[in-house]
């Protein structure tokens, strides 16, 4: 019997699976795939012999009859006492035979007494068995553990215990439904969150149905519609989840986005990805969900766990606060009066003791959406409360992103309501792109309060000067919005930023920065990670690109900020030193202080001979290794760095052997390492495997020759992963590496290994340029790729198949996406054959590892 059900059951299982994909309704396939298991658990529990009086009973989501494809089958063996020992090993073998089938159960014993115990002691038990369902046996027995749960049960105290297990639970998730890989059951917006709603309105009588709540006034007919059609939207996509995966699967992975994406439809267009669009349906059902859930959860607390009543506080004629909330003090505040609508997050701003807003207040909000049109965004009381909301000293970052839930802010700003949800599949953002913005915003923000200027002091001592900081926040609000339409999005963010400003009356100055702001938010990031910033020429290139000290300030904090806002791994202590150096080299120029080239030169050998003097170095230490070092080392070097080389080479200039020296960087984070040796074929190759070998990441290198012929490379390298101990390695990476770049033996493979899912599954086409500089002294090539490990060290071995030469080399890496400069020569390069084959290699290199990805 045992075979022949377990086969029943696994073609039961995939007719229903088949018929979901042909004619997707999601509550029947939950009700049919219920009655399925309940015929097949009935069927063993009848054949099982089963304790005296004992009843099968169903519990969670399947004892409320709906039962996902892979989820456990939650059932509860009630005993009418405590099991003799053939009783238990009869209920031993009655879960076996569950198993033997193919059901993957969890299961409980438990007497009446020992139900009502551990439900009153733990909320989840309580919740389970508040769905139970009667499937076998004693059905007296089962009447009577719901009659003492319920007359056990307090309806308030689990409304608390339940809002506080949705506060646990939406804290794990980060508060945000906006996850790149969002859990569609447990994160916020998921279907936990509307589930909660059912479990309270169940606990307290009201019943389990949105019809239920639409007859106890707690919520309106159109709202259960809206709360019925996210119900069936997350309902189909986890049924999706399951039968795509296989398993039980409630996260939506980058594995599954594409196949989930075709199997509803979506296609690829020449903007977005299928996946892309799906996604966007999905944040938007969730951020729905969230708002539904939020009026509930308010209107079920005045219900059930009601606050002292305090005599409410009138702010103006429109509003008032009660219990720490704003309320409307009419409910066609909103219908009569739209402007109101903004005045709602102004005044939230403005009363530090409001923590909210009432159910009243956000469902009037929630009715009064399509009020914000054409013609109230032409109005200008609308357009000035905006500018207002955007001035205010505190709470700017907490109300946009409140603005952004309720459906607000992409109404009033249409282009901004069009990027709402929008996945960035670039390899370094790790948010949507409306969230991005906002955490630009909050970047901002943090550099005007005096707590964190710990964090960035030069941001906030510059903040703290700046007239009219506001203009970045609209910025910020502008210069991604045109992310998803084709095109360069800045160019077109700008001219979006252009028309805001014109609309809401700032002056032309005003608007002219904010344009720029949007138009060039890249550039000093790229000129920054991609160029040298010693170097005079590019410094004065960029200055005149920004045009003055006001745009510079302005270009440098948003900058900093946007590039904090891409993603936790994108921002590091290199960046924020590159960035910082170019700020102020550039502000020399814009201020009238330029140092030309050879000033520029004096002025850094000064400063390296001053650091010498502290070692009790003598000047004429330096003479014998500077004669061997030419005007590009010096360039290439800040003052910090040649002292550093000159104070443990100059006694070694003519080493036999290679000199290994390494320190904590300078700006404190990884470590700077020195090679000086011999010059030799694929050096840096060798370096780099040696690197690679080890568990670093390379994230600079400047290579150098000699006049005499010898090496000199300064790599910046980091561990992988927080927390490197890295003043323990420098005596472990002098004392190797001076013996890996001796080495004889061949260059040997990367060591290579696991790349991320999201690289997986949402590569980018690896790209290689190579062109002369502007000089035309050096070719410049240009990498960018999905990272991956050993990536340098295998573009390291190319070039030096290739007899090429490098004298630097900027590794920049964004997340999971690399964007590399090396500046090479080489004879080579003259031929375009050899670098059209050289192209072909790196190009070959650069994917090879990827296979999975490219089949993706």
């Amino acid at each position: 019997m045992t075979a022949a059900l377990r086969d029943s059951v696994a073609k039961a299982r995939q007719v229903l699976c088949d018929e979901y994909l042909r004619n997707p309704k999601p509550r029947q396939l939950l009700a049919r795939h219920a009655e399925l298991i309940d015929r097949t658990v009935r069927a063993l529990w009848s054949e099982s012999g089963p304790p005296r009086g004992a009843a099968l009973v169903a519990t969670g989501g399947y004892g409320r009859g709906e039962l996902y494809p892979c989820s456990d089958i939650d059932l509860l063996i009630l005993l009418a006492a405590e099991p003799s020992e053939a009783e238990q090993a009869a209920v031993e073998r009655l879960i076996g035979t569950f198993w033997d089938v193919g059901l993957e159960i969890g299961h409980s014993v438990r007497t009446v007494p020992g139900c009502v115990e551990a439900a009153a002691g733990d909320v989840t038990i309580a919740t389970t068995l508040l769905e139970a369902r009667h499937l076998a046996g004693s059905k007296a027995l089962c009447s009577r553990l719901g009659k003492e749960l319920a007359e056990h049960r307090d309806p308030a105290a689990f409304f608390r215990a339940k809002k506080l297990e949705q506060e646990q639970r939406h804290a794990k998730h980060q508060d945000s439904p906006y996850a790149l890989e969002p859990n569609l059951k447990e994160a916020p917006g998921g279907l936990r969150d509307l589930q909660v709603i059912q479990w309270i309105a169940r606990a307290a009588g009201i019943g389990h149905r949105w019809a239920d709540l639409v007859s106890k006034g707690l919520v309106e007919p159109g709202e259960a519609r809206s709360l019925a059609k996210h119900e069936a939207l997350l309902e189909d996509l986890r049924i999706r989840l399951h039968y795509l995966a296989g398993r039980r699967e409630d996260r939506i992975v980058f594995d599954l986005q594409t196949s989930l994406a075709e199997q509803l439809g979506d296609k690829d267009t020449a903007t977005r990805r299928s996946s892309e669009a799906m996604m966007q349906r999905y944040y938007q059902t969730a951020k729905g969900v969230t708002q539904l859930n939020t009026i509930l959860m308010q209107n079920l607390e005045a219900l059930l766990a009601p606050k002292p009543d305090t005599p409410p506080r009138a702010l103006n004629e429109r509003f008032e606060v009660r219990s720490e909330l704003l309320h409307v003090r009419r409910e066609d505040t909103f219908r009569r009066e739209p402007i109101a609508i903004l005045e709602s997050f102004l005044l939230m701003m403005q009363h530090q003791e409001l923590r909210g807003m009432t159910a009243r207040t956000l469902r009037a909000l929630w009715r009064a959406r399509p009020l914000i049109n054409a013609s109230f965004r032409k109005d200008p009381a609308a357009r000035l409360l905006f500018l207002h909301i955007l001035q205010q000293p505190r709470g700017v970052v907490h109300e946009f992103r409140r603005m952004n839930q309720y459906g607000i802010l992409g109404l009033y700003l249409p282009e901004f309501g069009a990027i709402v949800g929008q996945m960035q599949h670039d390899l370094f953002h790790v948010y949507t792109v409306d969230q991005h913005i906002l955490m630009v915003l909050r970047n901002l923000r943090r550099f005007t309060m005096p707590e964190f200027a710990h964090e960035f002091p030069l941001c906030t001592e510059l903040m703290s000067g700046f007239d009219r900081a506001w203009l970045l926040y609209v910025a910020a609000l502008y210069h991604d919005i045109a992310k998803g339409r084709g095109g360069d999005h800045s160019t077109l963010g700008a001219v979006d930023a252009r028309s805001f400003a014109k609309r809401h009356g700032l002056a032309a100055e005003d608007r002219e920065l904010v344009a720029f702001l949007v138009e060039k938010h890249l550039a000093m990031s790229h000129v920054a990670q991609k160029q040298d910033v010693h170097d005079p020429d590019v410094v004065r290139e960029f200055a005149e690109m920004v045009g003055n000290e006001r745009r510079l300030i302005a270009l440098y904090l948003f900058t900093v900020a946007d590039v904090r806002g891409t993603s936790p791994k994108v921002w590091n202590a290199w960046k924020a030193k590159l960035l910082e150096d170019l700020f102020r080299a550039a502000r020399r120029v814009l201020t009238g202080q330029p140092l030309g080239r050879d000033a520029a030169l004096a002025e850094k050998q000064a400063e390296a001979v001053r650091l010498l003097r502290l070692y009790a170095l003598d000047d004429s230490v330096k003479d014998k290794l500077w004669a061997q070092l030419d005007i590009t080392y010096f360039l290439r070097h800040d003052a910090q760095e040649i002292a550093w080389q000159t104070r443990n080479l100059h006694q070694k200039v003519d080493a036999d052997k290679p000199v290994v020296k390494a320190r904590l960087a300078p700006f404190g984070e990884g470590l700077q390492v020195m090679i000086y040796t011999r010059d030799r074929e694929a050096l840096f190759a060798r370096i780099c495997g040696y690197f690679e070998r080890s568990g670093f990441n390379i994230v600079e290198a400047k290579v150098h020759t000699t006049r005499s012929g010898y090496a000199l490379d300064t790599f910046l390298v980091m561990g992988q992963g927080p927390g490197s101990h890295y003043r323990d390695l420098i005596s472990m990476i002098e004392n190797d590496l001076a013996s890996d770049v001796q080495a004889e033996a061949p260059l040997g493979p990367p060591r290579g290994g696991r790349v991320s899912r999201r690289v997986r599954h949402f590569p980018i086409s690896p790209a290689v340029d190579i062109r002369p500089d502007e000089r035309g002294a050096y070719q410049v090539l240009s990498i960018v790729a999905s990272d991956r490990p050993g990536l340098l060290y295998d573009v390291a071995r190319t070039l030096a198949r290739y007899r090429i030469n490098l004298q630097t080399a900027r590794v920049n890496t964004l997340g999971d996406r690399v964007e590399d400069v090396f500046l090479i020569t080489g004879p080579a390069l003259t031929d375009s054959r050899a670098v059209l084959n050289l192209e072909q290699d790196l190009l070959k290199n650069l994917a090879l590892q990827q296979p999975a990805a490219v089949a993706a």
